[in-house]
């Protein structure tokens, strides 16, 4: 995978972390404003809620994501994405290795 840059962006040094050290992130805000994570996900189930709608990217690892009033799960690998709609929530899984990914936050 080619390496994905931000230029012209601030970073927040201090982690994001839940889980007891399993999800760890950074924030990230862009010179338009826009905001963003960077993270890492250990292996097992984790459960989250959004207030804004967001766009998930994997750029490395898998995970299966059940989105919340869904009754299905679907598998993400590498350069592949999907969207939380806001005031919502879902469940992703990692099974094994280091699953990493871009959170996007949509207005």
């Amino acid at each position: 995978m080619a390496t994905i840059r931000f230029n012209q962006a601030t970073v927040t040094a201090k982690a994001n972390v839940y889980f007891n050290g399993k999800v760890v992130s950074h924030s990230v805000i862009l010179s338009d404003g826009a905001q963003k994570t960077l993270g890492l996900i250990y292996p097992g189930s984790y459960h989250f809620n959004t207030d804004q709608a967001e766009q998930m990217e994997i750029i490395a690892g898998t995970c299966d994501v059940k989105l919340d009033g869904s009754e299905e799960s679907n598998s993400y690998g590498e350069n592949q994405s999907f969207y939380v709609p806001e005031k919502s929530g879902f469940t992703i899984e990692v099974n094994e290795c280091i699953c990493e990914y871009i959170c996007s936050f949509i207005d």
